[in-house]
């Protein structure tokens, strides 16, 4: 078990994020979670990360702010002194077919998935060169990889994750700060709960494992790539996607 380290994890009130968050606390870590208008739910996951044994903190941050962003990470450096890891999840998608799709809805996906990323981790960069440590995690998607029809907003942005954390691994490894990108498939969460049976049996048959994955199986990856146990692992993209792309 690792004590005394800190994650920082975007967008951690629920989905991936308040497994990638659950998985840090339960193995040690203090944990910052940011909420961006209702706190409620960050609220109940700070009592839950707790209760798992590890020291919480929400500010209130909406990751396409940077002065709301310099004061989460203030924050959390007054607060614990340090962050080891950096978990940019914080992600939403306006699904529309091209033709169709607004400036508005292209602009703000991209505003806050990809721009909300860097400007997290130009922030809590600084800090880790001080200390010539640290792991950063960007949740991308293999929409980046493959994209997709009605999603060309998202899959830009996911694709641009991927782009951002090669060149991220290249600046930053001279001062041991790795950067790492998982890209989940298709994860079973409170967006895929609505879909139609029929819905999910053909999106089941395009994946060599015959399933959709759990917010957990993401969070064992964020936590190892997060960990000193892929100490020499950095500028790549993962897949948890049970097999959908090879």
């Amino acid at each position: 078990m690792e004590e005394n380290k800190t994650v920082l994890v975007t967008g951690g009130s629920r989905g991936i994020g308040k497994e990638i968050a659950l998985k840090f606390a339960k193995q040690g870590y203090d944990v910052i979670i940011n909420y961006v208008s209702d706190k409620t739910d960050t609220e109940e996951l700070k009592k839950e990360l707790e209760a798992n044994g590890g020291k919480a903190l929400i500010v209130k941050a909406d990751v396409t702010n940077p002065e709301q962003i310099e004061n989460l990470v203030k924050t959390a450096i007054e607060t614990f002194g340090k962050i080891d890891v950096l978990v940019n999840n914080a992600g939403i998608t306006k699904d529309n077919l091209l033709m169709r799709m607004s400036e508005e809805e292209f602009d703000k996906v991209i505003e806050v998935n990809l721009k909300g990323t860097y400007l997290m981790t130009k922030a809590v960069t600084k800090y880790m060169m001080k200390k010539r440590q640290g792991s950063i995690i960007n949740l991308s998607s293999v929409v980046g990889v493959t994209g997709n029809a009605g999603q060309c907003n998202y899959a830009a942005s996911k694709a641009g994750i991927i782009g951002f954390t090669k060149s991220v691994a290249k600046e930053l490894a001279s001062r041991n700060i790795r950067a790492n990108a998982i890209a989940p498939g298709f994860i079973a969460t409170d967006m895929t709960d609505v879909l139609s049976d029929e819905i999910k049996e053909t999106i089941q048959n395009q994946i060599p494992l015959k399933r959709m994955g759990n917010a957990k199986e993401v969070a064992e990856l964020a936590y190892f790539l997060g960990s000193e146990q892929s100490s020499y692992i950095t500028g790549q993209v993962i897949h948890v996607d049970g097999g959908m792309v090879m």
